[in-house]
């Protein structure tokens, strides 16, 4: 029975993985990099299987045990889908509140339906999630922004080394640069590409916000918070067209919508409040430090759970995780990769400074730049504050990566360099 339905489960998601890859028309600046893009996902996945990490291993374990209660007892299989306990003979665990680990383990005994517990196999659908909600976002660039160059989204999202690694696999990263990717794709269709907002596409933006608040709330905050607020910015562009095209309106505009929206979150819930807020970055801070003595980490001298004490250290904060692990801080691979990565950070950036200053930042709308640039100061502050382990820190940042090297490729000066990538 349990091969019956996985056999089924497998040939359904094979037809509408091979049907949606030829939808995707090929009369386009992206048709060369679709099967490119989702072979280096798969092989990046196949790597991350081969090279398990402890999480995914803990992950992939428990789902197991959900999947046995699902296939023994199925009315106990929901009520744990439901609740935050598992309980089955001498297997136990407890989780309380926003748990994006048991969420993902509800997720795999799902997923186990198809691979039999296969671990490779849950690490492929997962990857090929990410994928195609990177592919969304980048098509969704190409309609809506003809002049920016395409080849800065398909680097971002498909070939930025520590991107592709980290979203692909069993880790909570697929799911977040996935959901959030596809997310956005939508959100930038509807007000800048003319697609029309349709009852089917609403659910699933829906769904996918739900899926990204899931994976980690304030993540999925902060980039709600800025897709919110570029909404409202288009519908007073097109009620008062004349006076909302001014940029320091918009600005105004984003802020007051980001401001508000951050007081109406924290009434909602309490652990957005500030003293909780500013209490629950420390204990991670210094609970991650603890364990990170040992490993290039971040140390900031005499961190107190206040806000003034918060954003004392949110300059160092941002650089750090923009820029650390430098070149040379450890021997080990992934810190060698990590750190040829954030050099052309670093390169990027002050082309991106030049261009700025010179008047060729790109095409892009100045209300989606500056939305964007928020989502990633503020992502980079938040991880830099609550992350001191340089390893867990370059995973953490592959959500906000993308975003942020899109950002730093888009300017005239960058775009020369991908010529074969460009929209013309």
């Amino acid at each position: 029975m349990r091969v019956l339905v996985a056999i089924g489960l497998n040939s359904a998601l094979l037809v509408a993985l091979v049907c949606w890859l030829r939808r995707q028309p090929h009369a386009s600046a992206l048709r060369w990099a679709l099967l490119p893009g989702l072979g280096f996902r798969l092989l990046a996945g196949t790597i991350a299987y081969v090279w398990l990490t402890s999480d995914s291993a803990f992950f992939q374990y428990w789902g197991e045990q959900l999947t046995t209660q699902l296939w023994a007892n199925p009315t106990a299989w929901l009520r744990t889908l439901l609740g935050e306990e598992f309980h089955k003979e001498r297997h136990h665990l407890v989780y309380h509140g926003f748990s994006n680990t048991f969420f993902l383990i509800k997720l795999l005994s799902v997923l186990n339906l198809g691979s039999l517990g296969n671990a490779w196999l849950n690490g492929i659908y997962l990857s090929v999630f990410s994928f195609v909600g990177s592919w969304q976002l980048i098509r969704a660039v190409e309609e809506a922004f003809p002049r920016v160059p395409v080849g800065a989204a398909v680097v971002a999202w498909l070939a930025w080394p520590s991107v592709v690694y980290w979203s692909s696999g069993i880790t909570k990263e697929s799911l977040l640069v996935g959901s959030g990717a596809w997310l956005t794709a939508l959100i930038l269709g509807w007000l800048y590409g003319g697609r029309p907002v349709r009852a089917l596409a609403v659910v699933g933006a829906l769904l996918l916000a739900v899926l990204h608040f899931k994976m980690r709330f304030f993540f999925a905050g902060l980039l709600l918070g800025g897709l919110i607020s570029l909404l409202v910015v288009r519908l007073v562009q097109r009620f008062f067209a004349g006076a909302a095209q001014h940029r320091l309106i918009q600005l105004l505009i984003i802020q007051l919508v980001l401001v508000g929206g951050t007081r109406l979150a924290a009434e909602v819930l309490p652990v957005l409040r500030i003293n909780k807020f500013t209490n629950q970055l420390s204990n991670n801070y210094y609970q991650l430090l603890r364990a990170s003595q040992s490993r290039p980490h971040i140390e900031y001298a005499d961190l107190k759970p206040t806000l003034e004490s918060m954003l004392s250290y949110v300059p160092k904060a941002i650089v750090s995780t923009i820029t650390r692990p430098w070149l040379g801080e450890d021997k080990q691979l992934l810190y060698i990769v990590a750190g040829l990565e954030n050099l052309a950070l670093v390169a990027l950036t002050g082309v991106a400074f030049i261009a700025l200053v010179r008047q060729r930042p790109g095409y892009l709308p100045f209300a989606l730049v500056v939305v964007l640039v928020l989502y990633c100061l503020a992502l980079a502050a938040l991880l830099g504050l609550s992350t001191p382990n340089l390893g867990t820190l370059n995973r953490y940042r592959a959500v906000l990566l993308p975003y942020l090297v899109f950002l730093l490729l888009q300017n005239e000066y960058v775009a020369r360099w991908l010529p074969r990538l460009s929209n013309k």
